[in-house]
């Protein structure tokens, strides 16, 4: 201190001028510990709701926002220290499975002069990864000009992993009776399949993994992803909960499937999560062109040349072969005497039993049902098909003692494929 004093009076031209300059000072440093003592109290009043604090500097453009501050807590989170992290842009926790589209939203609302929430995946010092929130708001000066920006930052790795507990316990679809003949995902408000079910994964062709590395909108045919993407720019309750939209999504393969999408919130943990049901209307229309080709004989329903009629019967738990027309053969290569005997699950494909044996299920409970599944012909291609079958009682009305049923392969939109 006295090293100080003594630089200043050697700065000062007599007694007078060291009074005020030490004046001055001292007003300086008292207003740097009223700083630090508000900032203090920022954080203590913030403490419960955020684990960490940064406070960056205006620029958005290359090479971005310097970081002009970080409390405690941001230390404690990320593994650096304040001198690591100051100077440094918020890049230094960013890594390769940050998501470019919620950065890329971040940075669009902070040129708005907008405020922005979300969340991705953010790396440590020491490489590991941690799911960081952001809650992101401009500070300005007393003419309101916007000159920093302050992000409160939550780790919310254990709540995601404790939400996807949720999803899988309580919203498991498949599970669910009310929900198991739906076609279903889930997604949060910045566009990520949360969850998808069995339903939903047999119509688009991805797996479960796959489906969550992708937003929604990455499913839908190019007209409609800008549109739809745009909603959640800006995610508005009203332009989902309860609200039917007409898309095409794309397989896999790339197929285009019209459908029907009805979506509803709900809130799992504080986070909304958009619940979408689908119903492929594509499939509704081959249906619907199937059976508009029926007369009032159930033999004659399709075109001879591109379908085949049979019957199953009772054995036991099983149902066999009884009966395959004509064209059995011309579309399979099996012959009406290798067929009698066989199961028609022996032909379907392993992927689509599951399904077939709801659809098997439907039928023995007395209900006429209609499934597109695929067999196997003889050199051990699949051909996709449409099936349409229908119970025959026994004579006391009892039991299903038999199932007639008509194939088609010239409603499906599907072509013959080879399986290695």
């Amino acid at each position: 201190m006295n090293n100080f004093q003594e630089f200043l009076k050697s700065c000062s031209k007599d007694d007078e001028s060291y009074k005020k300059l030490i004046k001055f000072v001292d007003e300086l440093v008292q207003e740097r510990e009223e700083a630090k003592n508000h900032l203090q109290l920022l954080e203590r009043a913030v403490k419960s709701d955020y684990d960490s604090i940064v406070i960056t500097s205006l620029e958005l453009e290359e090479p971005g926002p310097k970081i002009v501050y970080v409390n405690d807590g941001f230390t404690r989170m990320t593994g650096y220290t304040r001198e690591e992290a100051i100077g440094e842009t918020p890049r230094i926790l960013q890594g390769p499975k940050t998501d470019r589209a919620v950065l890329d939203t971040l940075k669009k609302r902070l040129k708005e002069g907008q405020a922005f929430f979300g969340h991705t995946v953010n790396y440590r010092k020491d490489g590991s990864e941690f799911i960081n929130q952001w809650d992101i708001h401009p500070l300005t000066n007393d003419r309101g000009e916007i000159t920093h920006w302050v992000s409160y930052q939550h780790d919310i790795t254990e709540r995601k992993r404790s939400e996807k507990k949720v999803v899988d316990s309580q919203l498991e679809f498949d599970r669910l009776a009310e929900e198991s003949k739906k076609t279903l995902i889930d997604v949060d408000e910045q566009g990520n399949i949360i969850t998808s079910n069995k339903a939903f994964r047999d119509l688009i062709g991805y797996d479960d993994e796959e489906l969550k590395k992708k937003k929604v909108w990455e499913l839908l045919a190019e007209k409609h992803v800008e549109s739809f993407k745009h909603k959640f720019d800006k995610f508005k309750p009203s332009d989902f909960d309860r609200v039917t939209h007409n898309l095409v999504i794309m397989t896999r393969k790339g197929l285009p499937v019209e459908v029907k999408v009805q979506t509803r919130l709900l809130t799992i943990d504080d986070q909304k999560v958009l619940r979408a049901a689908f119903e492929n209307k594509s499939l509704q229309k081959r249906i619907m062109a199937m059976l508009k080709q029926r007369n009032a004989k159930f033999e004659k329903m399709f075109d001879t040349t591109k379908d085949f009629r049979y019957k199953l019967q009772a054995d036991g738990d099983a149902y066999r072969f009884s009966y395959v027309s004509d064209t059995f053969t011309s579309i399979t290569g099996i012959s009406a005497g290798e067929a009698e005997g066989k199961t028609l699950k022996e032909m379907v494909h392993a992927d689509d039993r599951e399904k077939f044996d709801d659809h098997l299920k439907s039928v023995l409970s007395g209900k006429p049902n209609t499934e597109q599944f695929r067999i196997r012909d003889k050199e051990g291609n699949y051909i996709e098909v449409i099936d349409y079958a229908k119970p025959v009682w026994d004579d006391r009305k009892e039991n299903v003692e038999e199932i007639k049923g008509s194939i088609s392969i010239e409603i499906s939109s599907a072509r013959s494929i080879s399986e290695n």
